[in-house]
């Protein structure tokens, strides 16, 4: 082989070896791969939007009370409407109950009966020891009376015990509110008989209203406690009004909730999210509402 040649055979393998290396540095030194976007944090093609869920307008815990009948009966007066604002405690209807007073006034002179043969138990008694003590009567005579006071304490207690039941019964015809509120609902007129744990009214106290939410189980992770809401509804075109989740249940359920879109499966297992509004509306109890729970941070 002459020098030409070799050198240039010593050119092409120079070639030949720089290109090699550049090859195995390539993936060192060239542009870093972008991660997928769902592995960074903070990436906001990844972030949440709202939580979309429906709910409906409820009372707290406590505050919707329904009030039916402790005894069966003929009501002689109701005294509430719908709508009506009434105080813990307020007479709601009234039952007739002229027999019962008159059992009543029966049983306390009964008592009064039962309260003089005790005093004459105990005179008789007295006497009696003194007869006793001087000899001229038998200690069997002195034991009857102690007996006759034993009796005459017992029929003292019957009769205190059935003025007590006679004032029980009457109580039952007075039916009070035992919340203070709205009457929501009255089911019954003055003049109308009526049986034991019939339903009468529907009280619910109107200042202490949330929502409660059906959010798909399926969003569940994208719902925290605190988080803002936007509230809207179908008879408030162009309104919204402010909430926050104050309760996230530790189980999913059933839907129970019919849905406003008809095409909307009613068999799904939903999230029952407690929302309180953090400002006035004028949204009515039952109402259904539209919410958007927006991200944790948002």
């Amino acid at each position: 082989m002459n020098t030409k040649t070799s050198a240039v055979l010593g050119i092409v393998g120079v070639g030949l070896l720089g290109t090699t290396v550049l090859q195995a540095r390539g993936p060192a030194s060239a542009a870093p791969t972008t991660l997928p976007s769902a592995t960074v944090p903070g990436d906001g093609a990844t972030a949440r939007g709202p939580v979309a869920a429906e709910g409906r307008v409820v009372t707290y815990p406590g505050s919707e009370v329904k009030v039916g009948f402790e005894r069966t009966g003929r009501l002689v007066r109701v005294l509430v409407q719908e709508g009506q604002v009434v105080g813990k405690g307020e007479l709601l209807a009234e039952f007739e109950s002229d027999e019962l007073r008159a059992s009543l006034a029966e049983a306390r002179a009964r008592v009064a009966e039962a309260e003089a043969e005790e005093r004459l138990a105990v005179l008789n008694l007295g006497r009696r020891q003194k007869l006793v003590d001087q000899g001229i009567l038998a200690v069997h005579d002195r034991d009857q009376a102690t007996r006759d006071i034993d009796i005459a304490r017992a029929r003292h207690g019957t009769a205190i015990a059935t003025v007590a039941r006679i004032e029980a019964q009457l109580r039952k015809s007075y039916v009070r509110a035992p919340i203070a509120g709205h009457v929501i609902a009255r089911s019954v007129d003055a003049g109308q008989t009526v049986e034991t744990g019939d339903a009468a009214f529907r009280l619910a106290d109107l200042g202490r209203v949330r929502i409660e939410g059906e959010a798909h189980e399926a969003d569940a992770g994208g719902i925290a406690l605190g988080a803002p809401v936007v509230i809207t509804a179908e008879g408030y075109p162009g309104r919204a009004w402010k909430g926050r989740v104050e309760e996230i249940p530790d189980s999913v359920t059933l839907r129970r909730l019919k849905p406003q879109d008809p095409s909307r499966p009613t068999d799904t297992r939903i999230l029952a999210v407690k929302v309180a509004f953090t400002e006035p509306t004028p949204l009515k109890l039952g109402t259904t509402v539209e919410l958007k729970i927006q991200p944790e941070g948002r």
